[in-house]
C-alpha cells in the first residue's frame, strides 16, 4: 500500500498547498484510515503502477475515492479511460455516483465532462453527482 499512499501525497500536495491544507503527515494518515482495498483498483501503465481508484459501495450509491494517476502519465486520456470503464459499469448497474474533489482542482473538470453535477460545497471541498444514465 506504500507506494499509493506516496503517489496520492505527491498529486494531492499542490492542491492542498494551494488551500494551506497539505500536512504530510495528515494525507497520509487520512489515507490510511479510509482506504478499503476491496474496493480499490490499482491502475497500471506498461505493467507500472500508475494510479489508483476506489469505488465504495454506500447505501442506494457508490462513492468514488482515492482518485488518482501519476504526474508523469496524466493529460494523456488516462483517467477519462479509467472513468469511463468504472461509469459503464454503475450505469449497467443503475447505480448513482458521488464524489468530492478539493476546490480549484483541475480534476473538477475531468468529472464534469463525464456527466458530474454540482451538489454542493464548501470552502474545501467540491460534492458532486452522476446518476445512471
Amino acid at each position: 500500500m506504500e507506494p499509493i499512499v506516496e503517489l496520492r501525497a505527491i498529486v494531492m500536495r499542490p492542491d492542498l498547498e494551494r488551500l494551506g491544507r497539505f500536512d504530510e503527515h495528515r494525507v497520509r494518515q487520512r489515507f490510511r484510515d479510509s482506504f478499503i482495498p476491496e474496493h480499490a483498483s490499482v491502475v497500471l501503465v506498461d505493467g507500472a503502477f500508475a494510479g489508483c481508484v476506489a469505488l465504495r459501495p454506500a447505501e442506494d450509491e457508490h462513492w468514488l475515492e482515492h482518485f488518482f494517476i501519476a504526474p508523469e502519465v496524466q493529460g494523456r486520456g488516462l483517467g477519462s479511460a479509467v472513468l469511463r470503464t468504472l461509469l459503464k459499469q454503475t450505469d449497467t448497474d443503475d447505480v448513482t455516483v458521488r464524489l468530492n474533489v478539493l476546490q480549484g482542482s483541475a480534476a473538477r473538470r475531468l468529472y464534469e465532462r463525464h456527466g458530474f453535477t454540482l451538489e454542493r460545497q464548501d470552502p474545501v471541498d467540491v460534492f458532486m453527482v452522476r446518476r445512471p444514465s
